[in-house]
């Protein structure tokens, strides 16, 4: 179905995206996910260069957007542009500027592949920081102490992101548990879980079945959700009442997980910042040996 009126500002391109999201086709909802991703590098770059970026013929960007009813896709484009004149410098262009600051060359050696590896981190934390806002973390906060108990849930590459978690909540005496997959009990020992407790989860594309499955579940039943995902599209998001959505770029063969990692440590600390009653220095206790 085509709008008559399309979209003029870009919170209402994103809300119509959002909304029609579930009903689209692959292809568009692939496109989607793009866009919502990648909205300063959408408005600099040409639908042929996003075509050959993404794997998706150049005409489907341009039936998309008619889709949503524009002329075209230049006009879609338009509303990522006027949205970029107060925006922070996209994900690329992090990228670039690290990589004159730092020096930028040409090099595959193994010492290459690791400075690359740092610099799409430190790049990946400005989005982080640039993406995040006070309310975000002062709420999900605010839900990790009012929480009974919080059960925490992420597999396959998000799973050290868990792991982290229930260490450090662990360290400042709060009852955690892991939906652990191991013995393929996580989705059993969700059914505990109740309205009084949290549930904070972690997933990326692609996925993982059984912890979509879990937290809409678990939502289902009132219970309050905190995710850490990819995208605003992630079939986390629809469940969670706080989602930080942190972009993933297709850069190399193993994913960064630096950003959220750095994430899950804010908010602990800043939940020992309310435990302790200590806004200036909270601490996190550790383990230390004999």
């Amino acid at each position: 179905m085509t709008d008559a009126f399309p979209p003029k500002s870009y919170e209402d391109l994103i809300r119509v995206i959002h909304d029609r999201y579930d009903a689209m086709s692959k292809t568009y909802q692939k496109i989607a996910v793009f866009l919502t991703q990648n909205p300063n590098d959408v408005a600099v770059t040409s639908v042929n260069a996003i075509g050959e970026k993404t794997g998706i013929h150049a005409s489907s960007f341009v039936r998309y957007a008619q889709s949503l009813g524009f002329a075209g896709f230049k006009e879609l484009q338009a509303v990522f542009q006027r949205r970029l004149t107060t925006a922070a410098p996209g994900f690329d262009a992090r990228i670039r500027a690290l990589e004159d600051e730092l020096g930028e060359k040409e090099d595959r050696s193994d010492l290459g592949f690791l400075r690359d590896l740092v610099v799409r981190d430190l790049s990946s934390l400005q989005d982080l920081l640039a993406s995040t806002s006070a309310e975000q973390i002062a709420t999900a906060a605010d839900m990790m102490e009012a929480a009974d108990t919080i059960y925490l849930l992420g597999q396959l590459r998000s799973a050290p992101v868990a792991e982290l978690l229930r260490y450090m909540l662990t360290m400042l005496g709060k009852r955690t548990v892991l939906l652990d997959a191991s013995g393929g009990l996580a989705t059993h020992m969700a059914k505990a879980v109740q309205p009084r407790d949290l549930l904070f989860a972690v997933s990326f594309r692609f996925y993982a079945n059984e912890v979509v499955n879990i937290v809409e579940d678990v939502a289902a039943r009132g219970v309050p959700v905190v995710a850490i995902s990819d995208s605003t599209l992630s079939p986390l998001a629809k469940s969670a009442r706080v989602l930080f959505a942190i972009p993933e770029h297709e850069y190399t063969f193993s994913r960064s997980l630096a950003a959220p990692m750095c994430l899950a440590q804010a908010l602990t600390v800043a939940l020992a910042a309310r435990l302790q009653k200590d806004r200036e220095s909270p601490r996190i206790p550790v383990v230390t040996g004999p």
